[in-house]
């Protein structure tokens, strides 16, 4: 694939983020304008490598074509290369610019050699797709009959509710949100996914067929509330792809009171401040002139950091109860596995420019939020922590803090959603159901995504939504 001796010729070189002090001045896009000719330069370095590990359940979840398109781009063949990647993934403009690419980490030059620059090229190749017209519209020839009801708009529902409305079924999705897109729309910010990417896409499935209705809590209790039994009644089957929205908290002496809030809380008031009004209104958790605490890495931590930053923040620290990752991989993190390295994202880059330094703090621990007689948060007490998460004596502290964000992941769906239906739960709380099968405890309704295997990528939800579209349409066909 791609050039033979090209990995031997060509270093590589990922397209770059727009410079730190030109992104911070607004909250588009950090990715710069692609180049058609460094790609496929790019391109030429995927090696003819016998077992392309990027495709294997190492490397991509939707099992990309990888090397397939590699080589189309290099060859300048851009719009097969399209149809190639459109074979396995319905929203390669989602994973190219938000997925952190296992592909790179299980590329075999990656063995010895910086990997193939796979993600931009996956990003370049919808982006051209788009601006040439080559994504049309595709609506089936022909309708089953059948209906059936996707909960939740995330990449796991839109991608269930893709594959089956292209199998003829009648597909309405419903998103409690005022949006289409879950996660897509309010959990990743501006900086890595502008919503019209999302919008676009989501207007394509409605002209596909594919009917979507906001503000439509299903098994909630408000004004919105749509029973969840009464909604099983009207379809042939019933998809659950709510997420997983159950943060996890950090129960210490403090808690209670202003000031310390779910990242999710932050990220989702941001943007749909940012949408409605570009912030004007005011509907936000602004950090600005506060000295701002982040606590848990990982993106979301990261799009926290971002924010804040772009905010206004006096200072930022971003705790992580880990050890620095090392600089290569462990002994025990061998290739093709994810190489769990120390790794600059961009919000840390915009951090360093800000204020001169890495935003974080390692194998830290918070102790006591701490707020004076009034309840007003002054900040937090921590202690460092050995490999084994125990304390170190003598290492408390205090950090000042005006405004303190918890992203430490996720516990599971929500299960209001389910309560009516007497759904089996996994021992973390997840909807249960068998992975493949994707079929609950009750025979017509199945779970994918997040809901059903707990927070994970973008990538992984879209390869369920597809799954379980599979399963879903076997069902119905018995």
């Amino acid at each position: 694939m791609g050039k033979p001796t090209g990995f031997k010729e060509f270093p590589r070189r990922a397209e770059p983020y727009r410079e730190p002090a030109q992104r911070l001045l607004d909250y588009k896009e950090i990715y710069t304008a692609h180049d058609d000719k460094k790609l496929s330069t790019q391109g030429a370095r995927c090696m003819d490598c016998g077992v392309p590990f990027c495709q294997s359940e190492h490397g991509c979840p939707v099992y990309n074509l990888i090397p397939e398109w590699n080589d189309l781009v290099y060859q300048g063949r851009w719009r097969e290369a399209l149809d190639r990647l459109h074979k396995t993934n319905n929203f390669p403009e989602f994973t190219g610019r938000v997925c952190p690419a296992p592909c790179e980490g299980a590329c075999v030059l990656g063995i010895n050699e910086p990997a193939v620059t796979i993600k931009n090229i996956e990003n370049a190749i919808i982006d051209k797709g788009f601006e040439n017209g080559w994504v049309q519209p595709n609506p089936p020839a022909l309708r089953t009959g059948r209906k059936v009801a996707v909960v939740g708009s995330g990449p796991a529902g839109l991608a269930a509710a893709a594959q089956l409305n292209q199998a003829g079924h009648s597909v309405t999705v419903y998103e409690r949100e005022d949006r289409i897109g879950g996660l897509l729309m309010y959990g990743i910010p501006n900086m890595k996914l502008e919503k019209d990417v999302v919008e676009r896409r989501v207007n394509l499935l409605k002209a596909e067929g594919v009917e979507f209705v906001t503000n439509a809590d299903i098994g909630g209790s408000g004004p919105n509330a749509i029973a969840t039994d009464a909604l099983l009644a009207q379809v042939d089957a019933l998809c659950l792809a709510t997420g997983a929205t159950k943060a996890r908290d950090l129960n210490i002496p403090g808690r209670a009171g202003d000031d310390v809030h779910f990242a999710m809380q932050f990220l989702t008031a941001n943007t749909r401040s940012l949408l409605n009004s570009g912030l004007e209104d005011g509907n936000y958790i602004s950090a600005k002139g506060k000295n701002v605490i982040v606590i848990g890495g990982g993106d979301t931590g990261t799009d926290c950091i971002a924010t804040s930053l772009r905010h206004g923040c006096k200072s930022l620290v971003n705790f992580e109860i880990m050890a620095r990752p090392p600089a290569t991989r462990a002994g025990d993190n061998p290739w093709p596995l994810w190489p769990k390295i120390y790794r600059e994202d961009y919000g840390h880059t915009e951090a360093q420019h800000v204020f001169g330094s890495d935003p974080r703090t390692y194998s830290i621990s918070g102790k006591e939020f701490v707020r004076d007689e009034n309840g007003r948060l002054l900040g937090i007490q921590t202690v460092e922590v050995d490999s084994r998460f125990q304390e170190i004596p003598g290492t408390l502290k205090f950090w000042e803090a005006d405004l303190i964000l918890l992203s430490m992941g996720f516990l599971g769906p929500e299960d209001y959603v389910v309560k009516p239906l007497a759904l089996a739960l996994d021992p973390r709380s997840n909807y249960k159901a068998a992975y493949k099968s994707f079929v609950t405890s009750n025979p017509k309704v199945f779970a994918a995504g997040d809901c059903r295997r707990g927070q994970s990528l973008v990538v992984r939800a879209i390869d369920e939504g597809r799954l379980v579209a599979d399963a879903i349409n076997k069902f119905l066909a018995a």
